[in-house]
């Protein structure tokens, strides 16, 4: 080890004697980790935590009692200098999001390589978040989700006539234009103006307009 390296130290969390060791056996090859202690259950985790200190936390998913998604929770609130990596037998999505909302750094399968274990130590422990390639897709797919449910969401209180007037808005159109290609009349074109207005707690045409193109409006006209 040259000097000057300072050693990652390393807690390792799993209910099964036999994945620590293997674990430590793994980790024990490269000088740059130091594993400071094992533990086989989520409170004796968040006990060995306290008392070690460690930087990083390789942790089980699935420990008896208490999960390890929420001793994850616990201890990043509490140490949120310290980092967890997650790992788990099966790419889950149920269990993925939760350990991402817990606060997890990194969420790993346990089939991952052990070069590819050593890479994600190293890549928690400059501070980057990491997830499996295999699990990868799902996060984007989920966020392109939220994305898309934020998005509706900001027209929900919106009729779909008013939808139809605001993106008229949007594309610069006059109430007398708009009441053209509506067949509606411009007294009612100014009052659907004024409940989108008030809809979307914007103050004129120009920030509803913008509003529009912001969240997508035409992908949730109805045809």
């Amino acid at each position: 080890m040259p000097k000057g390296i300072i050693k990652q130290r390393v807690l390792l969390v799993d209910d099964h004697e036999v994945v620590r060791v293997g674990l430590r056996t793994l980790l024990e090859r490269h000088q740059q980790f130091d594993v400071v202690g094992e533990a086989g259950s989520a409170r004796d985790a968040i006990q060995k935590t306290e008392a070690l200190k460690p930087d990083v936390v390789v942790m089980d998913i699935r420990l008896p009692g208490t999960s390890g998604i929420e001793a994850c929770e616990q201890i990043v609130t509490k140490y949120p200098k310290i980092k967890v990596i997650m790992l788990t037998s099966y790419a889950e999505d149920e269990m993925l999001f939760s350990a991402i909302r817990a606060g997890a750094s990194g969420y790993v399968l346990k089939q991952i390589g052990s070069d590819d274990l050593v890479k994600a130590l190293e890549a928690v422990g400059r501070g980057e978040a990491l997830l499996d390639p295999a699990v990868t897709q799902r996060v984007f797919q989920e966020v392109r989700r939220a994305v898309k449910n934020e998005e509706a969401s900001a027209f929900s209180q919106l009729s779909q006539q008013e939808k139809h007037v605001l993106l008229l808005v949007s594309e610069g159109r006059t109430n007398r234009e708009i009441a053209k290609q509506l067949f509606l009349g411009e007294g009612t074109v100014r009052n659907y103006v004024s409940s989108i207005l008030s809809k979307l707690n914007v103050n004129n045409r120009a920030e509803a307009a913008a509003y529009a193109v912001e969240h997508n409006l035409k992908e949730y006209i109805a045809v």
